[in-house]
Protein backbone atom coordinates (compact mmCIF):
# COMPACT_ATOMS: atom_id res chain seq x y z
CA UNK A 1 0.00 0.00 0.00
CA UNK A 2 2.82 2.52 0.30
CA UNK A 3 4.44 1.78 -2.85
CA UNK A 4 1.04 3.05 -4.11
CA UNK A 5 1.17 6.08 -1.84
CA UNK A 6 4.41 6.81 -3.25
CA UNK A 7 3.99 6.64 -7.11
CA UNK A 8 0.45 8.05 -6.94
CA UNK A 9 2.19 11.29 -5.53
CA UNK A 10 5.47 10.67 -8.09
CA UNK A 11 2.54 10.74 -10.87
CA UNK A 12 0.55 13.96 -9.23
CA UNK A 13 4.42 15.72 -8.78
CA UNK A 14 4.98 15.55 -12.65
CA UNK A 15 1.58 16.05 -13.67
CA UNK A 16 1.83 18.99 -11.58
CA UNK A 17 5.42 20.22 -13.27
CA UNK A 18 3.70 19.52 -16.37
CA UNK A 19 0.65 21.89 -15.86
CA UNK A 20 3.28 24.33 -14.05
CA UNK A 21 6.30 24.57 -17.32
CA UNK A 22 2.71 25.19 -19.49
CA UNK A 23 1.31 27.92 -17.00
CA UNK A 24 5.23 29.90 -17.04
CA UNK A 25 4.52 30.17 -20.84
CA UNK A 26 0.54 30.22 -20.99
CA UNK A 27 -0.63 33.86 -19.50
CA UNK A 28 -4.20 32.23 -18.59
CA UNK A 29 -2.80 29.21 -16.50
CA UNK A 30 -0.91 29.71 -13.26
CA UNK A 31 2.27 28.09 -12.93
CA UNK A 32 2.61 28.60 -9.20
CA UNK A 33 -0.36 26.15 -7.71
CA UNK A 34 0.95 23.50 -9.95
CA UNK A 35 4.48 23.92 -8.93
CA UNK A 36 3.47 24.10 -5.76
CA UNK A 37 1.74 20.50 -6.21
CA UNK A 38 4.27 19.12 -8.04
CA UNK A 39 7.39 20.24 -4.87
CA UNK A 40 4.94 18.93 -2.07
CA UNK A 41 4.01 15.40 -3.93
CA UNK A 42 7.70 15.23 -4.56
CA UNK A 43 8.88 15.80 -1.08
CA UNK A 44 6.34 13.05 -0.01
CA UNK A 45 7.25 10.41 -3.09
CA UNK A 46 11.06 10.58 -3.48
CA UNK A 47 13.82 12.36 -1.68
CA UNK A 48 15.60 12.23 -5.43
CA UNK A 49 12.56 13.86 -7.26
CA UNK A 50 12.59 16.45 -4.71
CA UNK A 51 15.70 17.00 -4.87
CA UNK A 52 16.00 17.46 -8.67
CA UNK A 53 13.34 19.35 -8.84
CA UNK A 54 14.06 21.97 -6.46
CA UNK A 55 17.60 22.52 -8.18
CA UNK A 56 15.31 23.73 -11.38
CA UNK A 57 14.98 26.79 -12.77
CA UNK A 58 11.17 26.34 -13.24
CA UNK A 59 11.19 26.07 -9.13
CA UNK A 60 13.52 28.75 -8.54
CA UNK A 61 12.05 31.31 -10.83
CA UNK A 62 8.52 30.54 -9.35
CA UNK A 63 8.25 28.86 -5.76
CA UNK A 64 11.85 29.03 -4.35
CA UNK A 65 11.53 32.62 -2.15
CA UNK A 66 7.77 31.80 -1.78
CA UNK A 67 9.11 28.17 0.17
CA UNK A 68 11.66 29.64 2.04
CA UNK A 69 9.51 32.28 3.69
CA UNK A 70 11.33 35.38 1.71
CA UNK A 71 7.81 35.98 0.01
CA UNK A 72 7.17 37.22 -3.82
CA UNK A 73 7.63 40.52 -5.86
CA UNK A 74 5.13 42.89 -6.79
CA UNK A 75 5.77 41.55 -10.30
CA UNK A 76 5.09 37.96 -9.23
CA UNK A 77 2.17 39.12 -7.30
CA UNK A 78 0.35 41.08 -10.00
CA UNK A 79 0.53 38.14 -12.35
CA UNK A 80 -0.63 35.88 -10.15
CA UNK A 81 -3.74 38.20 -8.91
CA UNK A 82 -4.54 39.04 -12.90
CA UNK A 83 -4.45 35.65 -13.89
CA UNK A 84 -6.82 34.69 -10.81
CA UNK A 85 -9.15 37.94 -11.51
CA UNK A 86 -9.79 37.16 -15.50
CA UNK A 87 -10.97 33.37 -14.45
CA UNK A 88 -13.07 34.20 -11.83
CA UNK A 89 -14.50 37.01 -14.28
CA UNK A 90 -15.15 34.04 -16.85
CA UNK A 91 -16.97 32.56 -14.07
CA UNK A 92 -18.83 34.86 -12.88
CA UNK A 93 -20.10 35.97 -16.73
CA UNK A 94 -20.70 31.96 -17.11
CA UNK A 95 -22.80 31.96 -13.55
CA UNK A 96 -24.97 34.90 -14.70
CA UNK A 97 -28.30 33.05 -13.61
CA UNK A 98 -26.75 31.53 -10.52
CA UNK A 99 -26.32 35.26 -8.64
CA UNK A 100 -25.24 32.92 -5.52
CA UNK A 101 -22.44 31.34 -7.62
CA UNK A 102 -21.34 34.80 -8.15
CA UNK A 103 -21.01 35.83 -4.71
CA UNK A 104 -19.36 32.83 -4.22
CA UNK A 105 -16.61 33.54 -6.70
CA UNK A 106 -16.77 37.57 -5.25
CA UNK A 107 -15.96 36.36 -1.83
CA UNK A 108 -13.12 34.04 -3.13
CA UNK A 109 -11.65 36.15 -4.90
CA UNK A 110 -11.61 39.54 -2.89
CA UNK A 111 -10.01 36.50 -0.39
CA UNK A 112 -7.35 35.52 -2.62
CA UNK A 113 -6.50 39.63 -3.64
CA UNK A 114 -6.76 40.24 -0.01
CA UNK A 115 -4.26 37.30 0.97
CA UNK A 116 -1.67 38.00 -1.83
CA UNK A 117 -1.81 41.77 -0.72
CA UNK A 118 -1.72 41.71 2.92
CA UNK A 119 -0.96 38.16 4.21
CA UNK A 120 2.14 37.14 1.84
CA UNK A 121 5.17 38.92 2.48
CA UNK A 122 6.30 41.09 -0.38
CA UNK A 123 10.06 41.46 -1.97
CA UNK A 124 11.59 43.97 -3.19
CA UNK A 125 13.93 42.89 -6.53
CA UNK A 126 16.55 43.98 -5.35
CA UNK A 127 16.45 41.39 -2.35
CA UNK A 128 15.38 38.93 -5.24
CA UNK A 129 18.82 39.73 -6.96
CA UNK A 130 20.99 39.45 -3.80
CA UNK A 131 19.92 36.19 -2.69
CA UNK A 132 20.79 35.29 -6.16
CA UNK A 133 23.80 36.33 -6.47
CA UNK A 134 24.73 35.37 -2.71
CA UNK A 135 23.66 31.22 -4.45
CA UNK A 136 26.17 31.66 -7.00
CA UNK A 137 28.96 33.03 -5.35
CA UNK A 138 30.71 31.68 -2.15
CA UNK A 139 31.57 33.52 0.34
CA UNK A 140 35.13 34.20 0.60
CA UNK A 141 36.43 34.12 4.35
Amino acid sequence: MKKAKKILFMVLGCIGVGLGAVGAVVPLLPAFPFLLLAVVCFAKSSEKLHNWFIHTKLYKKNLESFVKGKGMTWKVKIRIMSVVTVLMAIGCVMMMRVPVGQIVLGCVWLFHILFFIFGIKTMKKEEKVQDAVKEELPEIE
